[in-house]
This record gives C-alpha cells, sequence and structure tokens, in this order.
C-alpha cells in the first residue's frame, strides 16, 4: 500500500515515528511522513518521502486547527491508500479525508492524548478532544497502542480492539557503559511539565559529588533552565537542547544512572511507558524511575533500577546514591546478564510485528 503517516511534530526527534515509517517501507509500503518544520529544525534525509508543512502557528488552538486543515487538503490529493494518524492530534483531518476518498485510516495512539498535562488543567479543551475521540475512534479501520492498560481503557471506552506496540528501541548490540566523570544523572525526552526534572535540580544541593544533564527540548525548558540556574549548585546542571537520535545514542552510555521520574498528572503518564526506559536499558544504564505500573513491570521484572516513590529534597538525593551503590555492588557479569534480558524485550523487532500484522490485515479486506 502507498500510506500517508501524519505527525504533529518535526520528524527529525520522534524515534517512535522513525521505527514506524522504517517498518511500514521494510514491509513493502511506499512511505509519506507528513510533519513540520519549525525555524530551528534541522535537515533530513529518511529513505522515504517527507513532507513538513511551514505553519504560521507553533502552539495553542490556532496551531491544532491551523494544522489539521492543512493536512486535511493535503491527504485530498496525496497518492496513498491509507492515512497514519499519530496521536488525536492528527486523526480528526486523517478521519475526514479517509471518509472523503474512501481510503483507510489507522491510529496510532502514543498516549491518551486528552489526559496530557497540560489538558488536565484545562477542562473545556480536554472535552473537545475527548469528543473527537468518542466521534473518531470507535470508526478507524485499525489501531494500536503503546501499553496493554490503555489499550483496555480504550476498548472500555470506545470498543475498539487495539495492538500494542510500545515504546521500544530498534535491537542492538548492547552497549557498554562507559559512565564520565563526575557522576551523571541523565535525563533525555521532552522538557515538558510534570516530568521531575525540578524534583532531581532540587535534590542535587545533597549530591554535591554529581551532576545532572538534561537532554530535550519542549515547554518548560526555558523555565527549567532559568530555575536552575537560579540555584546555587547550579553549575552542575547542564541543559543540552535537542539532540539527534545519533548524538543520544552516543551520550546516553556515559550517565551513571538514567532518570525517568514522572508525576501522576492524569492516566498518560500514569500508564505510560516512555522510550527513554527502553534507551537506557539498551545504554546499560541503570534506571530511576516512578513507581507506575508499566514502568514498574519492566524494572521489577529484570532489576534494571530504583522504583521512585514520594521521595523529594535530600530523601531523593539519599535513594539517587543508594541506587548508583546498590547497582555497583553487583557484579559486571549480572549487570550484563540483566541489561541483556531487559533488552531482548523491550526491543522494536518484538512490537513491529504487532504493528505490521495490524497494517497487513487491512490490506486483505
Amino acid at each position: 500500500m502507498r500510506i500517508a503517516v501524519a505527525v504533529t511534530n518535526d520528524i527529525v526527534t520522534d524515534q517512535r515515528v522513525a521505527r514506524t515509517c522504517d517498518a511500514l517501507l521494510e514491509d513493502g509500503h511506499d512511505v509519506l511522513l507528513i510533519g513540520r518544520v519549525l525555524p530551528d529544525s534541522k535537515p533530513i534525509s529518511r529513505p522515504y518521502r517527507v513532507c513538513r508543512m511551514r505553519l504560521l502557528f507553533r502552539r495553542s488552538a490556532l496551531f491544532y486547527a491551523e494544522y489539521n486543515i492543512r493536512l486535511f487538503l493535503r491527504l485530498l490529493f496525496v497518492r496513498a491508500d491509507m492515512f497514519y494518524a499519530n496521536d488525536t492530534d492528527t486523526l480528526l483531518a486523517a478521519y475526514c479525508a479517509a471518509r472523503v476518498r474512501g481510503k483507510k485510516v489507522f491510529f496510532d495512539a502514543h498516549e491518551m492524548f486528552p489526559e496530557v498535562p497540560e489538558l488536565t488543567a484545562r477542562p473545556r479543551i480536554k472535552r473537545i478532544w475527548e469528543r473527537i475521540e468518542r466521534c473518531v475512534v470507535p470508526r478507524v479501520d485499525g489501531a494500536v497502542t503503546v501499553c496493554r492498560s490503555i489499550a483496555d481503557i480504550y476498548r472500555d471506552k470506545y470498543g475498539v480492539e487495539m495492538g500494542v506496540v510500545r515504546n521500544v528501541p530498534k535491537q542492538r548490540l548492547l552497549q557498554q557503559p562507559c559512565p564520565s566523570e563526575p557522576p551523571t544523572i541523565l535525563y533525555q525526552g521532552a522538557v515538558n511539565i510534570g516530568r521531575g526534572i525540578d524534583q532531581i535540580i532540587d535534590a542535587m544541593e545533597f549530591l554535591p559529588e554529581m551532576r545532572f544533564v538534561v537532554a530535550g527540548d519542549g515547554d518548560e525548558y526555558e523555565k527549567m533552565r532559568a530555575y536552575a540556574a537560579s540555584k546555587p549548585w547550579g553549575e552542575r546542571i547542564e541543559f543540552l537542547g535537542r539532540l539527534t537520535p545519533e548524538e543520544l545514542h552516543r551520550l546516553t552510555p556515559t550517565a551513571t544512572i538514567g532518570a525517568c521520574l514522572l508525576d501522576n498528572m492524569g492516566l498518560n503518564y500514569y500508564y505510560s511507558l516512555p522510550n527513554r526506559i527502553g534507551d537506557f536499558v539498551a545504554a546499560g544504564v541503570p534506571l530511576l524511575a516512578t513507581d507506575f505500573p508499566e514502568i514498574r513491570r519492566v524494572i521489577a521484572s529484570y532489576g534494571v533500577g530504583t522504583l521512585v516513590g514520594e521521595e523529594r529534597g535530600e530523601a531523593l538525593a539519599e535513594l539517587i546514591r543508594k541506587a548508583v551503590a546498590d547497582w555497583h555492588m553487583l557484579s559486571v557479569d549480572e549487570r550484563q546478564r540483566r541489561m541483556e534480558a531487559a533488552s531482548r524485550d523491550l526491543s522494536w523487532e518484538n512490537d513491529k510485528k504487532v504493528l505490521i500484522e495490524a497494517v497487513d490485515k487491512l490490506m486483505n479486506r
């Protein structure tokens, strides 16, 4: 099939979308990826066609309205047999265009979009996205999401069966960690509300022997950078901005411990399994992660990190220090064994089979 894949970001750093398009291409499909271009967007080269739209608006309701209108108009004229919507914010345009043209529409829910923290405090806007899902999700031709918990919720709400395609990296040789000096706590990913970055900044007061590195960008980036700079220990905190996947692959093994702390700001965070969980495992870096169901399942199954509850400030610092010490009390062979077992499970090669089966099933209808 010819498949038009839509996403609202600028494509470069979205590893899930890149893996999806690669899998579709390998399965013999003709892929067109549609995103947007920002003033600071980096050049992109992919083995499939890429279209990035330059929009007037960058955020708020005006952005989503403009993007969906532009996407709808573009999909009316592209050569495609199926429209692949990444997340709810591309779903309305993809569905409407598919119905006008008699094409198939596929939904890939990277998260429970109406439950993102940015919407939980804005009930009116949240209800709009919920109405869109309620109208469209039951009518899609196929769907996947990132974990069983979210799949179960969508089934109960909308009666749609969704395959589970987790946010996990492509299989690669387990990297040998090469921790830098001084010991480093690494956060990688979107710098948005509720990501625990401020908690680690506060804990750094009590960790004079460590530094904290933030690799990523987002709505809270400048706020978090200013907050870190306001602290006397701010010189031990570094913000690197948005990195390419290749740059992240070089950076991640240098970390002593990888941070994945989330505030309980709705079901979207509570049931998430972020990309960085698999990325840290693939780099042989132990995890410091919030005790939420999908994250707990990984850490409890393979013993590759430490779960965090309500600890803050000095208590969080002591937990970090203990997590590092406990990890290094294990033998090198035992650390390797645990990471290898987790890496075999958290592998895109496992999960992409679910995606390909769901897409191929549509071809036979």
